[in-house]
């Protein structure tokens, strides 16, 4: 093994023992030799140490620290706000990911629009449209205020100059993949570009007070693109999330500083553009005089919001091997393991040769054991071509032993359902409080549930024993 030198440089470099090739990066094979675990560092950096400076404010005992300054500012956008934990706060870096064509320039403009004022004007970015573009989609929207500027911009240092010039309370960047600074090598969008780009603009944001909005690109996996140092450096991230085939648009909150993480914001997109939804509940809800077989509705929980959802499921005769098993809004692999628990231990036997589509109303995804026991309701009452009581919502896991689990917030599930007109539920094992006037039936197994479907109709519904002998 060579003997190692003294480098003269600060940082450590690397030598490989064999051929003598360097490098300023470890690496686990030699390039030129292709050698294993020769490439060793010969150079260790030089040791430096930061001499105390000057400090810009002085500590204070937390008690004297002024809150004032961290008080939230409504945008204008109630569902928004509901999700930021009451408004944006001066100073906050907001950054709002979400698939193309889902609605986050639409979103944002109209906040723009309605948080504008005299005192807090609001200037608007953009790196990907032109500003004649984001104007025509203003007039569109309704969304035009005198308070509000507008530019579109490519460049870190121009942005940097709008914000002098204009002075604003909100600063819209839309995107942030779109900006380069010119001092740093890379196309817009590199990892070396988004955070120079994201450093600036979030110490202009905590030196002036303003709050900014940062629209971030995904990637294919639906993770925001950039370096995951981004999502650590802001203060809010959320995400927007629809089907580009449904009205429902929900804005999520992974991270806040400022407020709970478990928030969900409902929206509708239209061609007027898009408006928040106080009680989205009746997207995902068919409205019919009288009950259809195969359809069961339960109440899932968006965070701390409780939705009234419809499962509906329809079986036919297969004329394939294998019979088809087709979900839309649901997972696949819950499906099929509350199929296996209704042919297992509620002895449906006719479900495994037909073909099953199951599906909800609406666009909204169920994916929360909770809507196990309404997924199974609804495949039975296909399955018998029985339909459900009326005014009645199930609630519940389902185990593969057939027994109905209890979840988590039961009580303002009910409180939901009661809230809309149903009058019946099916839950698990102590509920809890239940609202009054509400006929709640607590149920142990599948068994217990299946008894809701009318013996008179039912065509392939399980046997007890007495129907057995």
């Amino acid at each position: 093994m060579a003997a190692r030198t003294k480098s003269t440089k600060d940082r450590p470099s690397y030598r490989c023992t064999e051929c003598g090739w360097q490098t300023a990066k470890w690496l686990g094979r030699c390039p030129e030799c292709q050698a294993w675990g020769t490439v060793e560092e010969y150079g260790t950096p030089a040791v430096r140490t930061t001499a105390p400076g000057r400090v810009t404010t002085s500590a204070l005992p937390i008690g004297q620290v002024d809150g004032r300054q961290a008080t939230a500012r409504r945008t204008g956008v109630p569902e928004l706000d509901r999700v930021l934990g009451g408004g944006l706060v001066p100073g906050a870096v907001v950054l709002v990911a979400g698939e193309p064509g889902v609605g986050k320039s639409t979103l944002l403009l109209d906040v723009a629009a309605k948080a504008a004022s005299a005192e807090h004007p609001t200037l608007y970015v953009t790196g990907e449209e032109s500003a004649s573009q984001v104007r025509l989609r203003a007039d569109r929207i309704d969304a035009l205020d005198d308070h509000l500027y507008l530019a579109a911009e490519t460049d870190l240092a121009a942005v940097l100059g709008h914000l002098d010039a204009v002075k604003p309370g909100l600063l819209i960047l839309d995107s942030v993949q779109t900006v380069a600074s010119p001092e740093i090598d890379g196309a817009p969008g590199g990892m070396a570009q988004v955070r120079e780009v994201a450093g600036a603009l979030i110490r202009a944001s905590k030196e002036r007070g303003m709050a900014t909005l940062l629209v971030g690109h995904v990637t294919k996996d639906g993770a925001i693109a950039g370096p995951r140092l981004l999502e650590h450096l802001v203060d809010v991230v959320l995400h927007f999330e629809g089907d580009r085939h449904a009205r429902l648009r929900l804005v999520r909150g992974i991270k806040n500083r400022y407020g709970a993480t478990d928030e969900v914001g409902c929206f509708e997109l239209h061609d007027e553009g898009i408006t928040g939804l106080a009680d989205p509940s009746g997207l995902f809800l068919t409205r019919r005089d009288e009950p259809v077989p195969g359809t069961c509705l339960t109440v899932t929980l968006e965070g701390r919001r409780p939705l009234v959802a419809e499962v509906q499921s329809l079986t036919v005769d297969s004329q394939l091997p294998s019979p088809r098993r087709t979900t839309s809004g649901l997972e696949t692999s819950r499906v099929s393991m509350v199929l296996a628990v209704l042919e297992q231990r509620g002895r449906i036997a006719a479900l495994g040769k037909r073909d099953i589509y199951s599906a909800t109303v609406g666009g909204v995804k169920l994916s929360e054991p909770a809507a196990d026991l309404a997924i199974a309701l609804a495949l039975a009452s296909a399955a018998s071509d029985t339909p459900l009581p009326k005014n009645l919502v199930a609630i519940g896991e389902v185990g593969l032993a057939g027994e109905v689990r209890r979840v988590t917030g039961v009580q303002r599930r009910l409180a939901e359902a009661h809230r809309l007109g149903f009058t019946h539920a099916l839950v698990p094992s102590d509920p809890g409080k239940v609202p009054p006037g509400m006929k709640v039936l607590e149920v142990a197994d599948m068994g217990d549930a299946l008894r809701v479907l009318p013996r008179s109709r039912r065509r392939d519904a399980p046997r007890d024993d007495e129907d057995r002998r």
